[in-house]
């Protein structure tokens, strides 16, 4: 029993992560199914964005009794759990995200997970998805959350610039267009006492002025006052920022140590409200095209 034990204990060493005979070892006669796993390797030279989406989030924020027609609280959550997505995952150029939606993109050059769709996809879903959890009490202090929130995501490739750019432009498109119809549907419930079939109908074939003049002549809100984050949505790009910070140090002859203020440059992700439809904002940030960024 003994001499068997030693022999078990002899293979499993073998095949033990880190053995260099490990992976000899491991070969068996069911390894063939790996020959069914399909290649999902995505095409060179071209960015990748993965867009995210929250789903059943209709009813998810009927329950957790979100604000009509926006909730900061829900909306800063998102930022934060993308803000995550950015600092855990590598490659990421910017990031755009309005409602319960989220696009990340990655580098048309980048190599992470040999560029594998089904990898870019997973981990960019489940780390938001977890990260929304984990954050949730942070900003719906009285809210508990009643059960955990679902996303779905696809991926797309991009392969020149101005494709990108016409993505997030029409990303941001329907922000302004899903806003605007919102506004003006939860002020015509709220304060008009509509039903919600009743404002469905009286602006069933309206233009967007005709929203606008709503909005003016009932209740006094002019569209274009309305915050930036909720009629541009959320970018996010990475900005050198300095930051000032409390350190300890022990001088040349002296004995105690004293607090002293060190300011260092430091790379984070950062939240802009803008408009990136026009030139404007890519003439800004030339570094997120770049080809080598």
């Amino acid at each position: 029993m003994l001499r068997c034990y030693r022999a078990g204990a002899a293979i499993a060493a073998r095949c033990a992560p880190g053995s260099p005979r490990g992976p000899a070892m491991a070969k068996s006669k069911f390894e063939y199914v790996r020959d069914f796993e399909a290649d999902d390797t995505v095409l060179p030279n071209c960015w990748i964005v993965v867009r995210l989406d929250g789903r059943n989030f209709h009813r998810f924020s009927e329950q957790h009794e979100f604000k009509k027609p926006n909730d900061d609280r829900a909306l800063h959550l998102m930022t934060k759990c993308a803000q995550t997505v950015m600092q855990e995952l590598e490659d990421i150029a910017i990031a755009y995200g309005q409602s319960d939606e989220y696009s990340f993109v990655f580098k048309k050059k980048s190599r992470w997970f040999k560029r594998r769709a089904s990898k870019f996809m997973t981990h960019v879903v489940s780390q938001f998805s977890s990260s929304y959890v984990f954050y949730w009490k942070d900003y719906f202090k009285d809210q508990q959350l009643l059960y955990p929130p679902g996303f779905d995501g696809r991926i797309v490739l991009y392969p020149s610039n101005q494709n990108l750019k016409d993505y997030l432009s029409w990303r941001q498109a329907d922000c302004h267009i899903n806003n605007l119809y919102n506004t003006v549907f939860w002020m015509l419930v709220q304060r008009s006492g509509l039903t919600p079939v009743q404002a469905q109908e009286r602006l069933r074939g309206t233009l967007a002025g005709d929203k606008n003049e709503i909005l003016f002549s009932e209740f006094n809100i002019n569209y274009n006052n309305e915050p930036l984050m909720y009629r541009k949505g959320t970018v996010l790009i990475w900005q050198k920022v300095n930051e000032v910070i409390t350190k300890k140090i022990k001088l040349p002859k002296e004995e105690e140590e004293k607090e002293v203020e060190v300011t260092r440059t430091k790379t984070k992700v950062v939240p802009l409200h803008c408009d990136i439809i026009g030139d404007q904002f890519w003439e800004e940030y030339p570094e997120i095209l770049a080809e080598d960024s």
